[in-house]
């Protein structure tokens, strides 16, 4: 977790050097969330990565989406993130927990107003007849809260992949790449070097 940290921290500085230039735009905090149901099809997605700490990776969604749903029937899930300006891939597999409430409620309070509003105008992952029908409902939001805070919205919160396998991936010239593999053991790791 070290390692991420300061790879991360650096990926976060890179791309903060163009904050002006959408080609060389990139979000450091995306990652690819895989998950798979309870027969084993997958399903992937990006999404933003809102805190690392010890115990492991933290990003929020809706509980009722697909992920949400996925998640429910199949805790086993994978994260992806890729950093092309350091040529740096990472990839993270273990099995996702709900964060707590009060830390779901802290970092939803943290969004802008507007983020909040869709949370409750969004009924993520199902069926829509069409954007007004979006529009509408988020207005509908925006009258019912209008004066007051938006508090968050019971099927939305965070998740935490607890990793059990963390695999850094770095490019190097004719494709002979360096790459790690930890893999925890007890309340340690192991870590073992590979062939690319």
């Amino acid at each position: 977790m070290e390692e991420f940290r300061r790879v991360y921290a650096e990926a976060k500085a890179a791309a903060a050097l163009a904050p002006d230039d959408p080609e060389a735009r990139e979000d450091p905090t995306a990652c690819l969330l895989s998950t798979a149901d309870a027969r084993g099809r997958p399903s992937a997605r990006v999404v933003l990565l809102k805190g690392v700490d010890g115990g492991g990776f933290v990003f929020y969604t809706n509980y009722e989406s697909r992920k949400g749903r996925q998640l429910a029937e199949n805790r086993w899930a994978a994260l992806t993130f890729y950093w092309p300006r350091l040529g740096w891939q990472v990839r993270a597999e273990g099995k996702v927990e709900k964060v707590s409430a009060e830390e779901s409620d802290a970092y939803f309070a943290s969004r802008p107003r507007g983020s909040r509003i869709g949370a409750w105008a969004s009924l993520q992952s199902q069926p829509l007849d069409g954007r007004q029908r979006l529009l509408d409902r988020v207005a509908e939001a925006e009258e019912r809260f209008e004066g007051k805070p938006v508090p968050r919205p019971e099927r939305w919160g965070g998740y935490r992949l607890v990793p059990e396998r963390v695999e850094h991936w770095r490019d190097r010239p004719f494709r002979l790449h360096d790459r790690w593999v930890y893999t925890r053991s007890g309340d340690g790791w192991q870590v073992e070097r590979q062939f690319p």
